[in-house]
């Protein structure tokens, strides 16, 4: 049933400087309706709610960087053919210690059990675009199911951001992420080869090293059938390193236009290919999201 009492529909003006947060509306265990600005009534009719999985491509970052010492090429032509069909991929042997993955996941879960009014030290400012919450701009607009933060951490951190965040989850991040940069200078200049291009244009297409991070929990909803948790998108980027911090599968993906629930390793890295290297017509990006549940919660980082 869909919530038409005033009171629990939600307005951006009974709310902090229009920024929606989750938390306000599932305080306690009574929340049994969805406010109508997060119930979204023009969902795809084929996006699936079923338990047939889809498993995307397997890329192995180890075999890819024998492939310099060696001359077995195998595991980049997966790595092509994987960006021409799908855009998206698993990614394991990353390099990333299972040790630095399980502290991610305390550190996140730790930051999300926060009091709200702590989290809210780093919401999103009016005219911004980066920090705690979803920016609401009209009365009427429709929400994701989901806490987020997000930021732009290079080259430029906002200072009452990153910089400001408890230490342990500091520390923790940026050791995440130094990782990160690494794989994905690695993937890139493997797609540059693939693409036949030069390391230096490669490099000019991302001299600028924008890199963001967005912290996203999606907590339970008692109608999931209604709401999203991030609506269909392609990513507008060079590619997306995803890390599902707790296990709970929801993400979905689009193929020959149909929308399937999608599982993968437990450790692995989903490698989205963005928007920026689809132009060269030599990959393809992929519509995704997540799905959310009636009692599970989702972590993604």
């Amino acid at each position: 049933m869909v919530s038409s009492k005033p009171a629990s529909c939600f307005d951006p003006s009974h709310h902090h400087s229009g920024v929606s947060i989750i938390e306000e509306l599932i305080t306690d265990d009574s929340v049994i309706e969805v406010p109508q600005n997060y119930v979204i009534p023009d969902q795809e009719s084929s996006i699936s709610h079923g338990t047939i999985l889809a498993t995307i491509p397997t890329i192995d970052m180890r075999q890819l960087v024998l492939i310099n010492q060696f001359a077995n090429n195998d595991e980049l032509e997966k790595l092509h053919s994987t960006c021409k069909e799908w855009g998206i991929f698993q990614l394991v042997n990353h390099g990333v210690s299972s040790a630095l993955l399980d502290k991610v996941k305390q550190e996140l879960e730790d930051f999300f059990k926060l009091p709200l009014e702590e989290k809210m030290r780093y919401k999103v400012r009016p005219g911004d675009v980066e920090g705690y919450g979803t920016v609401v701009k009209s009365q009427d607009q429709k929400l994701d199911w989901g806490n987020r933060f997000f930021m732009f951490t290079n080259p430029r951190r906002k200072p009452h951001l990153f910089p400001e965040l408890p230490t342990s989850l500091r520390n923790t991040l940026e050791t995440y992420m130094l990782e990160l940069q690494k794989i994905a200078r690695t993937l890139l200049g493997f797609m540059g080869k693939l693409l036949k291009m030069k390391m230096e244009e490669m490099e000019e297409l991302f001299e600028d090293g924008l890199q963001s991070l967005r912290m996203t929990h999606y907590p339970p909803c008692p109608k999931p059938e209604l709401v999203v948790g991030l609506r269909p998108h392609s990513d507008g980027s060079g590619i997306t390193i995803l890390h599902q911090v707790d296990g709970v599968q929801g993400l979905q993906i689009k193929k020959d236009g149909a929308w399937s629930p999608v599982i993968f390793d437990h450790g692995a890295f989903v490698v989205n290919v963005g928007d920026i290297l689809e132009v060269f017509d030599a990959v393809l990006f992929t519509l995704h999201f997540p799905l959310l549940k009636k009692t599970c919660c989702l972590l993604v980082v």
